[in-house]
């Protein structure tokens, strides 16, 4: 393997994970790397605990990428992530000349240029690249793209990779542009480079690597056909990633609880409870025991209450719900957990007195509970990637991208990930009135329609691990009503949408199931910093400015400047899964939405002429209170 020089560029940390997260592509300053596999990440890396996603994601644990103190990059030696340049070939924006870059070109600090030029203007990377369904990502052979059109014998024969990146003024677009060999003038535009069997026509097959391998790494054989695009496109990675809220131990727990609680949560739990009867089932046990201050009989034990109780768990195939139902229960009941360094919430209220207006009263009597989370920490974990298109999930055969794991070459025993701290508001609905309205024939007709479009997209098992086995208008609703919550609130706490982020807890569970019902909506803000954040949110989760907020953002929703085209809609977005929800009234930035700005319709939100939205009686309140205040002549 060719030795790596020690080239720094700075990442922010949360950055590692998305979207320049393993096999993401980041531009800085002209220049373009791509995030190596966590096989680079130093020993350094901090340890980040959170038991439960860990559990979930069937891992040891998460690590951190460590963080350099501003001003000291130039004296510590190299503990952060490895960024490969990718793609290798670049080329002069004077002379047009390209280049094949290797390592051992590399100057410390130094951008690559030019050697020809006596300015020695810095290289720029080549545009396209080619990526496969499979998670592959190389350089096109631009060697051979330019002598795939060959006239005689000496085109045909020629080896020399000294080709040249040349526009011509006859042209436009594409067109333009061509890849001409220096030696034979052999050459090629890239006009139909991007259509879809171009590089399998030309003979270009996937290699079947990914550009962090070292010459020593054993090549996949792919069979997928790769396919050109540009190196900034939004198809070249899709990160996967999940998230879990750190929940405190419930109040009131007796010692017993709190040490098999302790016991679980360790990171070398779900290795051993998958142990036993193996070799190293004992050695699990004594280091789990020793550190957590147990007998190792103690240890034992709880395996095998857990053993016995594993008919009544939830499903490995359920495992999202297994975060949601700890969350829902820590935040529609506060006073069941205690307050620590990291979670911290309380019960709050929208403030709203009998002789209130009408609009005032029909809220107060849609919404169940307001819980005000002071301090709240979430671990964000990265489990892989795909390339080209979305994945459906992870067996090989569904439709989409194939998942890549963030260790190309083994099973991942931990992930990168980040904690951050913020603060953020709870909101729940009346369960009561809620079910009244989701068995209203309307409504479920209405709901039947998007599950329909649902159970065809690629995306459905996706989706469906946040949606639950059964698309219920509660869900559609409360994740319509979280978005224009978080668009409202970015106008009215200071906070950019973008840093606000969601969390909707409407799933549907499978029959005969002990959980409760879900039916509550949690907008956060968290930043990296151990601070947390400003405090914005909790602000505007007190009386009176929520109750307002919740006015407002239900008015808005009301109309939209694409609308009667959005309002009418039958199916928008891709696969059709979105309604009435647009980019003028609904769709947020990705990271805001857990699941893809997808499932949105504000028609169950506030209704239309056939199908009556859940707040309607609300907004129908608010408006004649409006019209009354109008003064006629």
């Amino acid at each position: 393997m060719k030795a790596v020089k020690d080239i720094r560029r700075k990442v922010r940390r949360s950055q590692t994970i998305v979207p320049f997260g393993v096999g993401g592509i980041v531009d800085l300053r002209g220049e373009s790397f791509v995030a190596a596999d966590i096989r680079s990440w130093a020993a350094a890396a901090e340890r980040v605990e959170s038991p439960r996603l860990a559990r979930k994601l069937r891992v040891t644990g998460f690590r951190s990428a460590p963080v350099i103190p501003s001003g000291k990059a130039a004296y510590t030696t190299r503990v952060g992530p490895l960024y490969v340049r990718f793609p290798k070939w670049l080329f002069c924006p004077h002379c047009r000349e390209m280049q094949l870059w290797r390592p051992d070109r590399e100057l410390r600090d130094k951008q690559p240029a030019c050697r020809r030029c006596a300015a020695k203007p810095q290289l720029a990377p080549m545009r396209f690249i080619q990526v496969c369904r499979a998670g592959h990502m190389a350089d096109i052979d631009w060697r051979r793209w330019a002598h795939s059109r060959s006239e005689g014998h000496a085109q045909r024969q020629c080896q020399i990779r000294r080709l040249r990146f040349v526009t011509t003024p006859e042209s436009f677009g594409l067109e333009a542009l061509r890849v001409v060999c220096a030696v034979c003038r052999a050459g090629r535009n890239l006009a139909g480079i991007s259509q879809k069997n171009i590089l399998k026509q030309t003979g270009l097959p996937c290699p079947g690597t990914h550009p962090w391998q070292s010459e020593t790494d054993e090549a996949d054989t792919c069979e997928e056909t790769p396919q050109a695009v540009q190196r900034g496109a939004s198809n070249v990675y899709f990160p996967i990633t999940h998230s879990a809220i750190d929940i405190p131990a419930p109040a009131g727990l007796s010692e017993d609880d709190e040490l098999t609680q302790r016991v679980v949560n360790h990171f070398l739990w779900p290795n051993f409870n998958s142990a036993n009867g193996s070799p190293i089932s004992d050695s699990l046990k004594e280091v789990i025991a020793d550190q957590c201050d147990v007998p190792k009989e103690f240890v034992e034990n709880v395996r095998r209450r857990h053993a016995d109780g594993a008919a009544s768990m939830p499903s490995a195939a359920d495992s999202d719900n297994d975060l949601s139902i700890a969350e829902w229960a820590a935040f529609s009941l506060p006073e069941s957990v205690m307050d620590s360094e990291t979670f911290s919430v309380r019960r709050s209220h929208l403030g709203i007195d009998p002789d209130d207006l009408g609009s005032m009263q029909e809220l107060d009597a849609s919404i169940s509970a307001v819980v005000i989370a002071d301090r709240v920490r979430e671990v964000r974990a990265l489990e892989g990637f795909s390339r080209y298109e979305p994945s459906s999930g992870d067996d090989e055969e569904s439709e989409g991208g194939r998942v890549v794991s963030v260790n190309t070459q083994s099973r991942a025993q931990w992930l990168p990930a980040v904690e951050t701290y913020g603060e953020g508001i709870f909101i729940a609905v009346d369960e009561e009135r809620l079910s009244t309205w989701e068995r209203l024939q309307s409504v479920r007709n209405w709901t039947r329609r998007i599950e329909r479009d649902l159970n065809a997209s690629y995306k459905a098992d996706r989706l469906r691990e946040k949606s639950g086995p059964h698309l219920l208008p509660r869900f559609v609703m409360l994740h319509t009503l979280a978005h224009h919550f978080i668009r409202q609130l970015s106008y009215d706490s200071g906070y950019n949408a973008a840093s606000l982020r969601e969390r909707v807890y409407a799933q549907s569970h499978a029959p005969g199931s002990e959980f409760p019902p879900q039916a509550g909506v949690f907008i956060y803000t968290a930043a990296g910093d151990a601070e947390g954040t400003l405090g914005g949110l909790v602000r505007q989760g007190q009386p009176p400015n929520l109750a307002e907020t919740l006015i407002r953002l239900l008015e808005s929703a009301q109309w939209c400047s694409q609308d009667p085209l959005c309002a009418d809609s039958t199916g928008r977005s891709l696969a059709n899964l979105n309604r009435a929800a647009c980019h003028a009234c609904t769709l947020l930035p990705e990271t805001c939405c857990e699941i893809d700005n997808s499932l949105l319709d504000r028609t169950l939100l506030i209704g239309d002429g056939d199908v009556p939205g859940f707040f309607r009686r609300v907004v129908q309140a608010a408006l004649q209170e409006s019209a009354g205040a109008v003064d006629l002549p």
